[in-house]
């Protein structure tokens, strides 16, 4: 008799997992993919207030959810933080800083603002939840939402560009670091997603035509987009990857 292959579950029930950024846009949706699938989900973001509204939503709709104000940038709040919490199964970073400007006119504080969230930020936040998970002893999937100017350039977006190639090549160190632990490490890499923040780039004539130009197809991306890869990679359907780049971009990076 034959036996047939089973598909991994992406079944989340048990599990504890962090969210940041989760007050709004992508973070918010990625935090939404996890609760849905069972997860008991920890919302972190600056915005205190905003996380409680959220909260409630999640919670009214019968996932298991709570409410942590957090900024990932400050360093001893985020240790304070993780050490409070013990260790996740399932880390998704959603915060993120962008200051567009062309190269000649970025300054050093737009650099060191953009860096101090975006990598330093991101460095510390993987490798505190990854000390966690070794000293309990058990597996886990670490996901920070990058971009597919991890991969490319764009106008007025160099000191966001080499940002995000610092966290591809991060991720791809710590993966190979972490692999023997059980621990995953990867990316997800949007396109343009429609969201509050974005949407001043899209009411830009001249940049929405080159957004347009880029993706290869006919629309932008919605958060419901990046819901879909957050839960694959937070879930034993990805379980044989890690230190890669998962990218949801329309097709921008396939020229």
């Amino acid at each position: 008799m034959t036996t047939l292959p089973r598909t991994p579950a992406f079944d989340l029930t048990g599990k504890r997992a962090l969210v940041t950024g989760a007050s709004s846009g992508i973070g918010l949706g990625c935090a939404v993919a996890l609760a849905e699938a069972g997860a008991h989900v920890v919302c972190a973001a600056r915005r205190g207030d905003v996380l409680a509204e959220v909260s409630e939503a999640m919670t009214a709709e019968g996932w298991s959810c709570e409410a942590m104000a957090l900024d990932i940038a400050d360093q001893s709040a985020l240790s304070a933080a993780l050490k409070a919490q013990g260790a996740f199964d399932v880390v998704v970073n959603a915060a993120g800083m962008a200051r567009h400007a062309p190269a000649l006119e970025a300054t050093p504080e737009d650099f060191d603002a953009v860096m101090n969230v975006n990598v330093r930020a991101a460095y510390f936040l993987s490798a505190g939840t990854a000390q966690m998970m070794i000293a309990a002893g058990k597996p886990g999937s670490i996901i920070h939402i990058s971009s597919q100017m991890g991969h490319v350039g764009g106008i007025d977006r160099t000191v966001y560009c080499t940002s995000k190639h610092a966290v591809e090549g991060m991720v791809k160190a710590m993966a190979v670091e972490w692999g023997k632990a059980g621990i995953r490490i990867n990316t997800i890499c949007p396109t343009f997603v429609r969201t509050a923040l974005t949407q001043p780039t899209f009411d830009n004539p001249e940049r929405l035509a080159w957004i347009m130009e880029k993706i290869k197809l006919p629309r932008v991306a919605e958060v419901q987009d990046i819901m879909g890869a957050a839960l694959f990679l937070a879930s034993d359907a990805s379980a044989m990857m890690t230190g890669t780049a998962m990218m949801v971009d329309g097709g921008w990076t396939a020229d």
